[in-house]
């Protein structure tokens, strides 16, 4: 472990850790790492820790998991290991057991064999993870403590706790579907009563089979309720190693995972594989080494080869080419994709042999990269002797986002699944083809466009191109509405205003600021006056999620909750939540309208005891620029904010309140002037709008 990690789990800053090391002899050595950047044995500062009464015991969660940050093999190859023991613990618990109840060395000797067991009983004997390498007796304790862990959280807990604290460690280095969006994916590729498929996925109705062929960490399949089996394949044999053991505990049903390139090397090929029941797929983007030239003559191009620039086309027919006859493929894919000349031919045919069946456009910000609004492509493979739908479903989302400017976690899921999946459900039961579905237009927002008008020489699919505009700004009513508001609300805003802080006289020198004696949000957890919980956004039930969005943004819960075993951690009245990262000095008292809603991934929540610490007083220190410089790190263009280093005030509860009655007032006053931002931008695109629409004179 670093001596950041040592901090993190003492509750100091780090300049507390190099004092440790300059003043005391018997601090531990270094055991590898470098000169300016050394680790350090995690049992043996623990032991330091707590002989010099710094730590009075690791928690188990962070003890698990500084055993994955210190394996010699890396943070990956430790979760593999511990997906492994937990698959085990879960599938065969009595011989986790017995082989638990002996030595070290002993159980070392037993558990290779029993995890080869097991893993090839759920995966089959051809799966990414290999063989067992025989375990070195140092390894045992960490799976004794995973099991433990286990314990308390479940086996599919655990893991997630594991795998979500590496993600989130390695922001960079992973490219992952948000949960929403994976979500509202396996809603559409699921069957609809009358749309003639012939499964579904309820518990014991027919079999549905499900494949993701880029299937990173198994966000899709994880979506997907009722799977009877999941195929999952990834270039990486981290990714898919570590997709395998997640699925495999989260339910009983067979998974079958492969690494290799899919469209160079399909591990699912037909006719050696059946065809599935449905395919989900989020697909690198803009690949121009994805085997154009070796792979020119694959039968599984039945719309056309697509172009070297056209990777994207390339994964929708792979997709279409696993599917069973009336099977469903959604994709998430670049909004070019829909317009580029290249691609127009293998688009155009796609259409007229009802293969692309709607193009719906995301908001800005509702996966990476958040820049750009991307389109899901839902796709059936057509019956031979069905006739094709007359029509194709277009939807656009982005009137659906949760503020204004892109960005992650502002998606609106709740919004944007609600219009999606209704628009979806009366395509699929709007008529038999090759009729064109009747479907209701919704302006700006929806249509079904027949195949006939899309095609001409562009064959260009973006939805905004063919969907009858809103009415300006909602229309005249709604207008004069957003006009009144914004009124009342600047005549707040002015109320609200802070007086200027009073002038110093001329003649008599600038005051001293007063210096008050300080404290820091470590000292106060460790003296109980207030605790700390990390977000993970994940839990059981159907609580919205409080992102980091809605925090900087003062908006409301837009999160999604990810599906785990444990309960989630949920906001109360007066808890003071922080982002982590960014280095924007935010800090949001909950209220009553927020509370209740889970904590988002990227968050820390204080929940201050109300007889020592005012939450007002302690969110108003929080968000100064010199405390936030002082108690933020720096890695490449990241700022993390270490919220155990930020200073407050010893002062009286009294004192407190006056402080914190004045920070309200800022926050309040802060409110406004949101509202008044948002409104004033309704507004002035609404009359631009109506101007150059006609609904608005200028006169």
């Amino acid at each position: 472990m670093t001596a950041a990690e040592i901090a993190r789990l003492a509750g100091v800053g780090r300049a507390a850790v190099s004092n440790w090391r300059r003043r005391h002899a018997d601090f531990p050595r270094p055991v590898g790492g470098t000169e300016t950047s050394p680790s350090f044995a995690l049992a043996q500062v623990t032991d330091w820790l707590r002989a010099q009464g710094k730590l009075a015991e690791v928690p188990l969660r962070e003890r698990v998991w500084q055993y994955v940050t210190a394996h010699p093999g890396g943070s990956v190859a430790a979760l593999v290991k511990a997906g492994s023991a937990l698959l085990l613990v879960r599938d065969r618990p009595r011989e986790w057991l017995e082989a638990a109840a002996v030595s070290d060395e002993r159980m070392a000797t037993l558990l290779a064999p029993a995890l080869d067991r097991v893993l090839a009983l759920r995966f089959g004997p051809a799966h990414p993870l290999g063989a067992t390498a025989p375990l070195p007796s140092a390894s045992v304790p960490f799976l004794r403590a995973a099991a433990e862990l286990a314990a308390e959280l479940g086996t599919r807990g655990a893991f997630e706790f594991l795998l979500g604290r590496h993600l989130e460690a390695n922001p960079r280095q992973y490219t992952l579907t948000p949960d929403g969006l994976a979500l509202l994916m396996a809603a559409l590729a699921r069957p609809h009563s009358g749309a003639g498929t012939g499964s579904t996925g309820a518990a014991g109705a027919a079999p549905f089979t499900v494949l993701d062929p880029a299937c990173g960490t198994g966000t899709l399949l994880r979506a997907v309720p009722g799977a009877t089996t999941r195929y999952a394949q990834d270039s990486s044999p981290e990714l898919a190693s570590l997709a395998a053991l997640r699925l495999a505990l989260q339910s009983d049903a067979p998974v079958r995972a492969a690494a290799a390139d899919s469209l160079r090397a399909d591990a699912f090929a037909r006719p050696a594989a059946e065809p599935v029941d449905a395919v989900l797929c989020h697909p690198p983007f803009n690949e121009r080494n994805w085997g154009h030239e070796e792979l020119a003559y694959d039968p599984r191009w039945e719309y056309g080869l697509p172009a070297r620039a056209e990777s994207e086309l390339a994964w929708v027919q792979h997709a279409l080419a696993h599917l069973r006859e009336g099977g469903t493929a959604v994709l998430l894919m670049p909004p070019a994709a829909a317009a580029r000349r290249s691609g127009r031919r293998i688009r155009a045919d796609l259409l007229r042999r009802g293969a692309l069946r709607a193009v719906v456009a995301l908001p800005a910000g509702a996966a990476p990269p958040y820049g750009i609004p991307l389109h899901l492509w839902v796709l059936r493979r057509p019956a031979p002797q069905a006739a094709p739908p007359a029509g194709l479903l277009l939807v656009d989302t982005a009137a659906l986002a949760d503020g204004p400017g892109p960005g992650p976690g502002r998606a609106g899921w709740a919004a944007v699944h609600s219009a999606v999946e209704e628009a979806w459900t009366a395509y699929e039961r709007g008529g038999p083809a090759p009729d064109v579905p009747d479907v209701p237009d919704v302006p700006g927002v929806r249509r079904v466009v027949p195949v006939v008008d899309l095609l001409d020489d562009d064959v260009d699919l973006t939805p905004a191109r063919h969907l009858p505009p809103p009415a300006a700004g909602g229309g005249l009513a709604e207008l004069t509405a957003v006009r009144d508001r914004l009124d009342s609300t600047l005549t707040r805003a002015a109320r609200l205003t802070p007086p200027a802080p009073p002038a110093e006289a001329k003649d008599r020198p600038a005051a001293v600021p007063a210096r008050l004696p300080l404290t820091t949000v470590g000292e106060l957890a460790r003296a109980g006056a207030l605790l700390l919980y990390t977000g993970t956004g994940s839990g059981a039930g159907r609580a919205p999620v409080l992102t980091e969005y809605d925090v900087s943004a003062g908006t409301g819960p837009s999160g999604t909750l990810a599906a785990a075993a444990e309960q989630p951690l949920l906001t109360a009245p007066g808890d003071v939540v922080v982002p982590l990262t960014g280095g924007a000095g935010v800090a949001r008292v909950v209220d009553a309208a927020t509370a209740g809603a889970a904590l988002g991934r990227g968050l820390q929540l204080l929940r201050p005891d109300p007889a020592a610490l005012d939450p007002w007083f302690l969110a108003g220190f929080l968000r100064a620029t010199a405390n936030n410089r002082r108690a933020s790190s720096h890695a490449s263009t990241t700022t993390r904010l270490d919220v155990r280093r930020l200073e407050l005030p010893r002062l009286p509860r009294t004192e407190q309140e006056v402080y914190g009655a004045r920070f309200r007032a800022l926050a309040e006053f802060e409110d406004a002037l949101r509202l008044a931002a948002r409104l004033g931008e309704q507004l002035v695109q609404g009359l631009y709008d109506g101007l150059s629409d006609g609904t608005v004179r200028p006169d």
